[in-house]
């Protein structure tokens, strides 16, 4: 066993060897105090960016004809089945569509709601050759909507300068397009404001 004197040379070199910047004053304070608390500095870690995943750029994806739907799969027959599921989610979505159901309760919620799959008339437009096109939404993009007809025709209908109406359960919503150039995903997000009158 050391004696004190010498357990008080030892600790002051310990302390001289690892605070070289303190001054003898200084260590001889801290000695006083019969505690020592030695301060420890850990190294700053970086961290590490996480690489995102990039996807496929519209040029890619208009190469490669994502979204372009073969001829022999234009069949107003084959999406009966998705507009029955789109029938079944917008009664979920609106629980119900009761009788006693708000209207505009309604429209808020058919405006945010996905709509391929909804059968839709084109009721008005600036276009007369528009006007009465009848079918299921296949896709919707920012400002066309694609459509496809009981004669097995797939229409790309614009939304500007169009209206639209879609009929479930004895419930007709009207769709003014120009007020509605949005991406399905945006304008899930987006607040509607009620507007007294609107035009084409």
């Amino acid at each position: 066993p050391q004696g004190s004197e010498k357990a008080k040379t030892f600790v002051h070199g310990f302390l001289k060897r690892s605070m070289p910047k303190m001054k003898d004053e200084a260590i001889q304070d801290m000695l006083t105090r019969k505690a020592v608390v030695l301060e420890h500095y850990p190294k700053k870690k970086t961290k590490q960016k996480r690489k995102k995943t990039k996807g496929f750029t519209a040029k890619q994806r208009r190469e490669l004809r994502l979204f372009e739907i073969e001829p022999e799969q234009q069949r107003y027959a084959i999406f009966l089945p998705l507009h029955e599921l789109w029938k079944q989610y917008i009664r979920d979505l609106c629980h119900g569509l009761k009788p006693d159901a708000q209207p505009h309760m309604i429209q808020s919620k058919l405006l945010k709601a996905d709509l391929h799959g909804a059968i839709v008339t084109v009721t008005k437009s600036k276009c007369p050759s528009y006007v009465g096109i009848t079918g299921i939404i296949l896709q919707e993009f920012k400002h066309v909507f694609k459509i496809i007809t009981k004669e097995d025709k797939l229409k790309v209908v614009p939304k500007l300068n169009n209206v639209f109406s879609l009929e479930l359960d004895g419930f007709i919503s009207y769709i003014y397009g120009s007020k509605f150039l949005l991406r399905a995903s945006e304008r899930s997000a987006k607040k509607f404001k009620l507007k007294g009158t609107i035009d084409l």
